[in-house]
């Protein structure tokens, strides 16, 4: 199975350093409103919750067999665990230590082989906007925002997802796979949080078709808010 076979970019540390990531961020947060807003989470519905599926990079035919269906209103995320195989694993090269990050977070075991978690949003927590920059040198800038959520302390997830339609390497559903993630620690202290980082492009990612995801979670594990950016087509090919 070959998830990845798309134009490769250069595989980099997990954030840039020097003059490559002073670059990366002044695109994204130093960028002109309009552009700014052409692929953020501006004007879009927050979804009702989150279903995170997982999958073992030892069972290639789960990315092919059926999977969980979000229920109304919820988002997907797909995440591929690291296998007993390590390397020699079918799915290794899509595989991220991120997923079990989460996987911890949501105090469950490694997937045998496939796990499905159905996580509801809490409403009430003020706004939280993700947006992204364009592609710089193998990286993506990305920024999560949490205006009026209250006093916390909060955790912010930010994830950056390459979404694959339904029939890529004959998985049935659409999928928008984990590709890299970022989680932000915010104080107890109310007010407006913020982070912008750059966030490497694997291997084989294909960089149009990735794009962010955010959520916001309590000190109990709630989540409180879910945003996701969408790319509006650039002027003149609208």
């Amino acid at each position: 199975m070959e998830i990845w076979e798309y134009p490769a970019v250069h595989p980099h540390p997990r954030l840039l350093s020097g003059g490559f990531a002073l670059a990366a961020l002044l695109a994204l947060v130093q960028a002109p409103a309009h552009a700014q807003s052409s692929c953020s989470s501006d004007e879009q519905p927050q979804p009702s919750g989150l279903l995170e599926r997982f999958i073992s990079a030892d069972c290639e035919s789960c990315w092919k067999a059926a999977a969980p269906a979000p229920r109304k209103g919820e988002l997907a995320l797909d995440w591929i665990v690291p296998g007993a195989r390590g390397d020699d694993a079918p799915l290794s090269a899509a595989a991220t230590r991120d997923a079990q990050d989460r996987l911890q977070a949501l105090r469950r075991k490694p997937p045998s082989p496939t796990d499905a978690v159905h996580t509801p949003r809490q409403p009430g927590a003020g706004e939280l906007r993700v947006a992204q920059g364009p592609v710089f040198n193998g990286y993506v800038g990305a920024s999560i925002q949490s205006v009026g959520a209250g006093p916390g302390p909060f955790t912010g997830w930010l994830a950056l997802v390459e979404t694959l339609p339904a029939g890529t390497e004959g998985s049935p559903v659409e999928r928008n796979l984990v590709r890299n993630l970022l989680q932000v620690p915010w104080p107890a202290a109310p007010g407006r949080r913020f982070e912008a980082r750059p966030m490497s492009i694997p291997e084989g990612a294909n960089p149009e078709r990735l794009r962010v995801v955010g959520w916001l979670q309590d000190s109990r594990g709630v989540i409180r808010a879910i945003s996701e950016s969408r790319c509006e087509p650039e002027e003149g090919k609208r």
